[in-house]
């Protein structure tokens, strides 16, 4: 029987792209069929072992290049960031997996969907990448994600509140723009990949806010209080608006949350 603790150090340890994305599906196959192990096993890894591919070329954010999508380059640009976005939720999922023992199985579970689905959505990606002329790795991209990984390594709640409760949640407001843009260009393959990430980017972010008030009331905290200082101790900078409200509540904000936040957007 695979056991999903070890499943997830060999994907966040090791560099090969196909090798991941298969060990992601196998993963999730074994726990639908009941033949995976949740038992926990070695010392947990500090985070700064995690392997990367040795491309893309990573740039600090305010350094890369920006490029229309009126162009075919500015287009391939654009896709192969979000590639890379959902390439590292792929890593995210499996962090949260790995980092963090002696949790409920379900919790384990539902991480472990979320790899299988970000896998699923890098794939697509690339393909879809490919058709273009270009391959991920192909141009630089940055690293962003990954530090809010590696600054609430110690901290599950604090986890919670930055990844799929902000920085994910971040999609739900930009994507269903850019899909209007996309049909306005006639793009329908386009449309089409953004509309299914875009679909299962709500159920992750729902999964983030129902994990999150999960272990705040069990640990005594009150959610919301909770959340606002959280993403004032870890969030650089403040957070971006505008908020699509009506995605955000089916993903599990409240309107406090969300009044909150567009407060501090525009302080």
């Amino acid at each position: 029987m695979e056991n999903i603790f070890t499943l997830a150090a060999q994907c966040l340890q090791r560099n090969e792209i196909d090798e991941k994305l298969a060990l992601t599906h196998q993963a999730f196959q074994c726990a639908n069929s009941n033949s995976l192990s949740f038992q926990s096993n070695d010392d947990v890894l500090p985070i700064g072992v995690t392997v990367f591919p040795s491309r893309p070329e990573l740039l600090s954010p305010r350094d890369m290049p920006r490029r229309a999508l009126t162009s075919d380059s500015g287009r391939a640009a654009f896709f192969h960031a979000l590639a890379h976005i959902e390439f590292v939720a792929i890593y995210l999922a499996w962090d949260i997996v790995y980092r963090f023992r002696g949790l409920p199985e379900q919790f384990y579970r539902d991480w472990l969907r979320v790899a299988d689905e970000e896998a699923q959505h890098f794939a697509l990606l690339r393909k879809h990448l490919m058709a273009m002329g270009v391959d991920y790795g192909d141009l630089p991209a940055h690293r962003g994600l990954w530090d809010h990984a590696e600054d609430t390594a110690a901290d599950l709640l604090a986890r919670l509140a930055l990844v799929p409760r902000c920085m994910e949640a971040r999609g739900l407001d930009v994507t269903p723009a850019m899909i209007e843009k996309f049909k306005r260009m006639g793009d329908d393959d386009s449309v089409r990949i953004l509309s299914r990430i875009l679909e299962d980017e709500v159920g992750h972010v729902e999964l983030g806010s129902y994990w999150f008030k999960y272990f705040c009331r069990t640990r005594g905290y009150e959610p919301e209080e909770k959340y606002r200082q959280l993403i004032v101790r870890y969030y650089k900078g403040k957070p971006k608006g505008p908020f699509n409200r009506e995605m955000r509540i089916i993903a599990g904000f409240s309107n406090v949350e969300i009044d909150w936040l567009e407060s501090r957007a525009n302080e």
